[in-house]
């Protein structure tokens, strides 16, 4: 039986040589060149596409398999190759006016996966509704599937290698300031997670007094010193480590292809993507005196509800995963939009998380308000009316009747008070999220990219987190 590839929130993941085989790479390749050709002139198709991808174990084979599909296809090919920040490959769709890109990527996924992700002309994620319509169109078999050698295709000038670096660089020097950065003297700890963010930040600060280490910088498939290269506790533990054995200023993070970004304090001590997100918001309206709309997913902070009516620009709240907030982003002209997981984008820039120009920010923020990260926290914390406090668990799913109870045991749900304080909504947008009195929040929801079901919440009681936690677990049916 053919295996039926599905779409999840980004794109299409799986475990490599078990389901992420060369030929299901192809199938979805060719999936993708059928709606482009369904969906665009022929004029627009000819723009080509860009193909790249991480570092993961055997990159450098499956982006060279969407190319020879897509050079089959007739469909010209902007080849950045393998180790390509997942930014950079989005903003190559913008740079060399392509239709879309295929990056090659499973992100914060463990070391056995691999992935296969898309993106519209903006180089932003493609809508769900155009995300079921590639995944349409993805033949059952190989007999429908056309390929090329890759030789052949750089031979017809269907296959374009090309450095994406340069316009993706001076993209970034017109979005922020670098000299005072390189010129600042601060000694900021970077940690790559053996991922595609290596040497970026080193590079684009090189020349001044700022002196920027890196741990985890080489190419290492398996990922030693954390499960996954996603940028939270405990695969972060090394690198802050790192950070504050060399006295960093701060420590700057990003996951395996480089679109998220994590942050370290000063004294190694993890700052959450939630409060990443508010200091970011911060940064925007309160330093540099912008204005525009906030996206965000509905499992993030409400700082930013708080900030933006602080400021009086609008605030808009979508279902959990890019393709929801890219789309928005581009409809609302939004000044910045994220997610809980860390993925953060930029009005001025593309609709696509930049874990390398969210740390920039960061960093020129710090440099602005000659503030470290405990001082930027308290200065956020009081323009919301005091400190927000965050936790998440995931826990594997151990089968789909599992997964079937959960979802009736949530279904059911409409618990009166959670740890004491008063449930004040239920919103089933995406997963099930209650809202309590003091604007805190449990949501419930499963993972879009892994069997996973996810527990998070934020409060303004320190104290009650854990019970927070500990009833949404209980809700799930999940035992502790």
């Amino acid at each position: 039986m053919t295996f039926k590839i599905k779409f999840g929130t980004d794109g299409w993941r799986g475990k490599i040589a078990e389901d992420y085989t060369f030929d299901n790479v192809r199938r979805c390749t060719q999936g993708f060149a059928d709606y482009l050709k369904a969906t665009y002139s022929p004029a627009q198709v000819q723009r080509g596409v860009v193909v790249g991808g991480d570092r993961r174990f055997g990159a450098e084979d499956f982006t060279a398999a969407v190319a020879e599909v897509l050079a089959a296809n007739g469909v010209p090919v902007h080849f950045t190759g393998f180790s390509t920040p997942t930014p950079v490959i989005s903003y190559s769709v913008v740079a060399r006016n392509a239709v879309g890109a295929v990056n090659i990527t499973a992100s914060h996924n463990p070391p056995s996966d691999n992935g296969f992700k898309v993106r519209d002309p903006q180089g932003g994620a493609i809508a769900p509704s155009g995300l079921k319509a590639i995944e349409a169109r993805i033949p059952d078999g190989m007999a429908d599937v056309k390929r090329m050698k890759f030789a052949d295709g750089v031979d017809a000038g269907l296959i374009m290698p090309f450095d994406p670096k340069p316009a993706y660089v001076a993209q970034i020097e017109k979005l922020v300031d670098l000299q005072p950065l390189r010129d600042a003297g601060l000694t900021i700890a970077v940690e790559p997670m053996w991922g595609n963010g290596a040497g970026w930040l080193s590079e684009l600060l090189a020349g001044g007094k700022t002196q920027v280490i890196e741990t985890h910088f080489d190419r290492n498939p398996i990922f030693p010193e954390m499960k996954r290269p996603e940028p939270i506790p405990p695969n972060v533990d090394a690198g802050l480590a790192f950070g504050k054995a060399h006295q960093a200023d701060a420590i700057c993070i990003m996951d395996g292809d480089a679109d998220r970004c994590g942050l370290g304090d000063e004294s190694g001590r993890f700052v959450d993507q939630l409060r990443v997100f508010g200091l970011l918001a911060m940064y925007f309206l309160d330093i540099r005196g912008e204005r525009g709309p906030i996206v965000k997913s509905l499992n993030t902070t409400t700082m930013l509800n708080k900030l933006a009516e602080r400021f009086g620009v609008p605030i808009y709240e979508t279902g959990v995963g890019f393709k929801y907030i890219a789309p928005k982003m581009q409809e609302v002209h939004a000044m910045i939009g994220g997610e809980e997981s860390g993925g953060y984008a930029f009005g001025d820039h593309i609709p696509e998380r930049d874990g390398i120009l969210a740390n920039l920010f960061l960093m020129d923020l710090m440099v602005r308000t000659g503030m470290k990260p405990t001082q930027l926290l308290e200065r956020l914390f009081d323009m919301v009316g005091g400190a927000h406090y965050y936790h998440r668990i995931d826990t594997p799913l151990e089968s789909n009747e599992f997964k079937a109870a959960a979802k009736k045991r949530l279904d059911d749900a409409s618990p009166e008070a959670i740890a004491g304080l008063r449930v004040r909504e239920k919103v089933t947008i995406d997963g099930y999220k209650f809202i309590m009195e003091d604007g805190g929040w449990l949501t419930i929801r499963f993972s879009g990219t892994e069997p996973l079901i996810r527990v998070y919440a934020e409060t303004t009681h320190g104290d009650k987190l854990d019970d927070i936690l500990a009833a949404g677990l209980a809700m799930a049916g999940i035992t502790q």
